[in-house]
């Protein structure tokens, strides 16, 4: 089986007060779901967000569609006592849905890294800094993240304890490359695989060490993006823009390359279903906040994940976006191996 997926996001807040999709215009939501069922050739969607009813109304619009939901809750920057209320009321909500449809779980993302408690820092920044600064990297690579790891894994039993009294459905969790997880209390092995060039050498055998553990692995976030060069930095892609004046703006001189970003994406699908792996979901669908704009100075889709470019007036279907070439490409993998 090779679930064909990819992320949906409804709302996550990565720096205070400002919310990756600030308006949930349910015709549009409903919309755009319709289309990566119908147009992409999806079978599943990862939904990802922060409210409980935004999430809930994304996946009954999904399984309407007859998508496999893989609800994902985000709390970023919470401690670990307020992360699991949260998780919990979603996992009643979600509960509530599982009669029209199929359901996973995925208890929450990279925690080591976007949950407090874990690395010092007060925000995902500090502690993305922390963690792959040279220091960082050398603790990680002498295997001295030990306690670090022993108190995610308490943390995600306990979670899993508390979700499966609400839930009834199946359990993952969306690793970061790095964490150390105990997979005995979920039913799928779940991790964020990115590639570059730090690791694409033996991207390969990384892949294969998670088929040890006897579970099907789900590939539940890999991300690239749209300009020249971007194959070098694997997850990091994004960090090519700069705050100036209160304005996002792109720093530098990247070259906008959509070929560079598709090419990524049909590239790495190859290698999953090569790898037999279970499901693959890319990330992102859409980030209506990086807006394309034909100075390249201001054309934050470059550092977007999304394989739509977001614009100010409607376009495709009526929506404000425009395809890109990895939009068109995922369509025609999809579709072919859906006819298979």
């Amino acid at each position: 089986m090779f679930l064909r997926g990819i992320n949906y996001d409804v709302g996550t807040t990565f720096t205070e007060g400002k919310l990756s999709r600030p308006d949930f215009n349910e015709a549009i939501i409903k919309n755009e779901i319709g289309i990566i069922k119908n147009d992409l050739n999806c079978d599943a969607i990862k939904i990802t967000g922060h409210d409980v009813q935004r999430l809930a109304k994304a996946a009954e619009f999904a399984l309407q569609e007859g998508l496999q939901v893989w609800l994902t809750p985000s709390y970023i920057d919470a401690t670990k006592e307020e992360a699991l209320p949260h998780l919990i009321d979603c996992a009643v909500a979600a509960e509530k849905l599982r009669a029209n449809g199929e359901i996973i779980f995925v208890l929450g993302f990279e925690y080591s890294l976007f949950l407090k408690g874990f690395l010092k820092g007060d925000t995902i920044y500090k502690r993305l800094g922390n963690m792959f600064s040279p220091r960082g990297l050398i603790l990680s690579l002498l295997g001295l993240r030990r306690g670090m790891y022993n108190k995610l894994n308490s943390f995600l039993s306990d979670a899993a304890e508390r979700v499966r009294e609400n839930f009834g459905g199946k359990l993952t969790y969306a690793s970061g490359e790095w964490e150390k997880i105990n997979w005995d209390i979920f039913d799928f092995i779940g991790v964020d695989h990115y590639r570059g060039s730090y690791n694409k050498t033996v991207y390969v055998k990384q892949l294969q060490a998670y088929f040890k553990f006897n579970k099907p692995v789900a590939i539940l976030d890999f991300v690239f993006f749209s300009y020249k060069g971007a194959a070098e930095k694997g997850g990091m892609g994004w960090a090519i823009t700069e705050e100036v004046n209160g304005q996002r703006v792109i720093k530098g001189e990247p070259v906008r390359d959509e070929t560079v970003q598709a090419n990524y994406i049909t590239d790495l699908l190859g290698i999953f279903k090569q790898e037999k792996v279970h499901a693959a979901f890319i990330f992102t669908f859409i980030n209506p906040m990086y807006k394309h704009n034909s100075d390249p100075r201001f054309d934050l889709d470059m550092a977007s994940y999304g394989i739509v470019k977001p614009i100010n007036e409607p376009a495709y279907k009526g929506l404000p976006w425009i395809p890109k070439e990895a939009f068109y490409r995922l369509s025609a993998y999809y579709g072919a191996m859906k006819k298979a």
